[in-house]
Formats: C-alpha cells, sequence, structure tokens
C-alpha cells in the first residue's frame, strides 16, 4: 500500500462513522467498521481505499491533481 502525505490513513471505528461520515466523500460507497479509510486533508473528507489509489495515482508530491483519468474517479 502506497503511503502518502496528503491522507491520513485509519481504520473506520464507530466514533468516525456515527460521528463524521459513514459514506466514501468520492464514491458515496458506504464505510464499515474495520475498513481502511483515508481522511483527505486537501479537501477534508474520508476516502475509501479505492478513491483513495485512484486519487494518489493523479497526485504529485505536493498533492495536486496532475491529470485526469479517463475512466473516471468512481470506484
Amino acid at each position: 500500500m502506497m503511503s502518502n502525505a496528503c491522507f491520513v490513513t485509519q481504520e473506520a471505528t464507530k466514533e468516525i462513522l456515527l460521528r463524521v461520515t459513514n459514506v466514501c466523500g468520492e464514491c458515496y460507497n458506504d464505510l464499515n467498521i474495520g475498513d481502511t479509510i483515508h481522511y483527505d486533508m486537501q479537501n477534508y473528507r474520508y476516502l475509501c481505499d479505492c478513491c483513495q489509489e485512484k486519487l494518489c495515482s493523479q497526485m504529485n508530491e505536493e498533492c495536486e491533481i496532475v491529470r485526469e483519468e479517463d475512466s473516471g474517479l468512481f470506484c
């Protein structure tokens, strides 16, 4: 798994899911307790593994989107 300074990776807890969100900020898929989730520090949202990987593949080291993917971002 690629570590990225643009995201804080953590495990979804009951507290996060209740207080913050229980869906991915990008694709709106459900997040479940125990899932690996990623806090997007540029856009202040939680992302699922899949969306975070897609976003990472489009970013440079400064967390800027440098290329758009043809397939779209949704998982």
